[in-house]
């Protein structure tokens, strides 16, 4: 079953839940082989890859929780699923709750539209209204660095710039789920430290769920309070970052 957003499915308290969630991907030999499978189905040979296997787990407000594994362990596909990317191939996902993504920070920008505008078309899409977004405008503006950039078109930006735009609009918007890649990398050596900041005055908050997905043992306890360690697609922990830790470890032997 396809993600809802409908809050009522679950309890005022949880703002995440997985019931059975499993995502599968169709792999096909080439592009033309793809185009007929979408036409075809099932008919046009293909592998099918199971990047997310019964996935049941539940994310209570407020929550600090690391995502761990190695990679093609599935973290990327659940973070997916949760920003509402993709959807399950079978389960359940609720989510409830404004979600902010650092992740893909420069997706869903109109190049011919000015850094301004962009911010109220982002803004808009995650749920704000106007007059929200335009009391966000100042902070995101400055956060970003853009100057007199800001009313140029995006087109004419450096990846640098989108990214730093992409990140001030996200922590900016008051987010009620922040999900975040630890390898996420904006700007340079001065710029980063201001991320890094910024994003540990909103995981102090206590009505903001943070999601995690990290490498970094150091990082997962120094920000989280739970951890779920993922293997082949699977959930082999869930608990205290500390015992999460430790699982995470075993499983790369």
């Amino acid at each position: 079953m396809n993600k809802t957003t409908e809050s009522d499915m679950i309890t005022n308290d949880e703002v995440v839940r997985f019931s059975h969630v499993t995502k599968k991907y169709q792999l096909y030999k080439d592009d033309k082989k793809r185009l007929l499978g979408m036409l075809f189905g099932a008919r046009i040979p293909h592998k099918t890859k199971v990047a997310s296997n019964d996935l049941s787990f539940s994310i209570k407000r407020g929550e600090s929780v690391a995502f761990l594994g190695r990679n093609g362990a599935g973290k990327s596909t659940l973070l997916k699923i949760i920003t509402g990317v993709v959807f399950p191939t079978s389960g359940e996902a609720f989510i409830n709750g404004r979600v902010s993504a650092l992740l893909e920070l420069t997706a869903g920008f109109d190049g011919e539209f000015t850094g301004r505008e962009n911010i109220y078309l982002r803004a808009h899409l995650m749920g704000l209204e106007k007059k929200q977004i335009k009391a966000a405008e100042k902070d995101i503006v400055e956060f970003a660095e853009l100057d007199e950039y800001i009313d140029q078109p995006v087109r004419t930006y450096s990846s640098g710039m989108k990214a730093r735009l992409g990140f001030a609009i996200n922590v900016s918007i008051n987010p009620e789920i922040l999900v975040v890649d630890e390898a996420l990398s904006v700007g340079d050596m001065k710029f980063q430290e201001k991320c890094r900041v910024r994003l540990s005055e909103i995981m102090k908050k206590d009505h903001v769920t943070v999601l995690l997905v990290t490498h970094s043992i150091g990082s997962a306890k120094s920000f989280c309070n739970r951890g779920i360690v993922l293997k082949n697609g699977s959930i082999i922990f869930d608990g205290n970052i500390n015992d999460a830790a430790e699982a995470y470890k075993e499983s790369n032997n």
